[in-house]
Order: C-alpha cells, then sequence, then structure tokens
C-alpha cells in the first residue's frame, strides 16, 4: 500500500489520470492524499469531482479556496470570476449530491507525523490546535446553519488569530488561514494581496513556513495553494502546487519515501503575473 499526495488539480482530469497511471495507483490498495483546490480554471472540474467521489476511501481531499467558491457560488454567496469553469457543475443533474459531498470535505486531515492542509498554517497554531479548529469549521459547514456561514465567509478581516474570537470572526479566520494563507507577519498577521515567489515577500512579511518558532514545526505539512512557490520539499513541507493549469506540472509525492512523480500540462494557459494579487475580488477569492 502507498499513499501518494496530489497538488492542486483545478479541473486538469486528464493530467490527473496521466499522473495517476505514472504512480501505478491501485485503488484497491493505494491511497491518495489530495491537498484540495479539485475544482475551477481548468476544463474539466466536472469530471474530477465525479471522479475523486467515487474513489471513495481510497482518496481523502481538504478543501481548498476554489472547492469553498464553489459552494459559495452555488448558493449565491459568493459572485463568479470571469475566469471560473464552475458552469458545468452547477448544471450536472447530479449537482446536489457532488455538492452535499464537498461540503462534507475535512479542512485538515493529520496522520502520524504528516498533516495535510491546503494553505497553511498561522504561526500560533499547533498541529492538535489546528485539528481542534478546523473540526470548528468541518461542524459548521455540514451542519443545518451552513448557509448563513457560506454568506459570513467571504472576507479579510481579522487577518490575526485570537483566541478569543467568536461566531463568524473566528471561523473565518480558521478557513482564511488554512485555504489562503501564503506570507504572514511573525505575530500572525495575514497579508492576502502577495501571490509571488518567497523573494516576493511584502516588507515585514515571510512565507508563512519561514515564520520562526511555529508551532506546527516538528510535523510535515503538506499543502498546495501556492503555484508561484512551485514543488518545494522540505523535511517539514511538502508543498505540492507546481502550476499544472499554468503549464506548469501536476506533481505527486509519494509519502513513505517521498519518491516524486510529475507530469506535464497539456492546458495553454500562461501563468499569472506575480507580486500583487489583483483587487478584483476583494475579501474571500478564489485565486
Amino acid at each position: 500500500m502507498a499513499t501518494y499526495a496530489i497538488g492542486d488539480i483545478q479541473g486538469c482530469f486528464e493530467a490527473l489520470q496521466r499522473l495517476l497511471a505514472k504512480c501505478q495507483f491501485d485503488q484497491r490498495h493505494d491511497r491518495l492524499w489530495l491537498v484540495g483546490d479539485l475544482v475551477n480554471r481548468g476544463p474539466q472540474s466536472l469530471e474530477v469531482l465525479r471522479f475523486v467521489r467515487n474513489l471513495g476511501p481510497a482518496a481523502i481531499t481538504v478543501l481548498g479556496n476554489h472547492d469553498l467558491h464553489l459552494l459559495m457560488l452555488a448558493e449565491n454567496c459568493a459572485k463568479p470570476s470571469h475566469d471560473d469553469t464552475l458552469d458545468e457543475i452547477l448544471a450536472a443533474s447530479d449537482r446536489d449530491e457532488l455538492l452535499n459531498w464537498l461540503r462534507h470535505r475535512p479542512l485538515m486531515h493529520v496522520t502520524g507525523e504528516f498533516a495535510m492542509v491546503h494553505a497553511g498554517l498561522l504561526p500560533q497554531w499547533s498541529i492538535t490546535q489546528a485539528q481542534a479548529l478546523a473540526g470548528e469549521v468541518e461542524v459548521t459547514l455540514r451542519g443545518g446553519n451552513y448557509l448563513k456561514f457560506l454568506g459570513h465567509m467571504r472576507g479579510s478581516e481579522p487577518r490575526s488569530w485570537r483566541n478569543d474570537l467568536t461566531g463568524w470572526a473566528r471561523l473565518r479566520v480558521i478557513v482564511n488561514g488554512m485555504t489562503r494563507l501564503r506570507f504572514c507577519s511573525i505575530a500572525g498577521e495575514m497579508e492576502f494581496r502577495s501571490k509571488g515567489t518567497v523573494r516576493d515577500a511584502p516588507p515585514g512579511y515571510l512565507p508563512w513556513f519561514e515564520i520562526p518558532g511555529r508551532r506546527s514545526g516538528g510535523s510535515v505539512l503538506v499543502t498546495g495553494h501556492w503555484s508561484a512557490l512551485g514543488l518545494k520539499l522540505t523535511p517539514e513541507l511538502l508543498a505540492l502546487d507546481s502550476g499544472c493549469f499554468w503549464g506548469g506540472q501536476l506533481s505527486a509525492v509519494r509519502l513513505e519515501d517521498r519518491a516524486v512523480f510529475q507530469v506535464e500540462s497539456r492546458v495553454a494557459t500562461p501563468a499569472p503575473a506575480t507580486g500583487t494579487a489583483s483587487m478584483r475580488n476583494p475579501g474571500f477569492s478564489a485565486t
């Protein structure tokens, strides 16, 4: 049995199939860890969603910001972006089943030394605390109050964690930290405009995984979200978004021995400009 962690798929179904063939993935024995952003931007989001759902327990996927954008869009809690490719899902005969399945995915998954989350963790959060905080979001998202939650998820405030936060603000910080984080200050204040490489960190901010003394140190964080970062493998980080949709690669790492498997993208999409993000979608962003 092998466990393959795979970076952001974003509707690139054909690349996913080639990557699984290269890994010789066998759903009877092997497991997939998917870092979120199954959907959007790529051409076959519906096929990806159906395929992963049908894998059943052979696949564990955490929620990414594009997945949450889909849930918000389906409930009229967000406006579509000009580059969304979600209409096919929203018009599908099985859309309700797919969206219900997606809504019940975890925000974070931990097994042994590995902790998987879409974007990252704020420096104040230990793995144990982060698991508990993710659980608060999961209970709300799966519960009867989820529509109100989706309606309050959008926004970038507050930008830092406090233990005394309550209500929608508390849940929003958890979601933003786990699905949107790239740069933050040593004190844990998040910065959402910058999307470039590590060298593009704005003054006073660092990549979240370089914050000195972060409490999640000692575990191996398995993440995606940051295509400009590319595939980055360190003793405590497996960052797997290698920009498949942007013409890069779709990447997998076998957790047991850290063997790397990659396939080249066949989606001819120019890479976005690095540096400062567009303010077209202030607040919760599908980028």
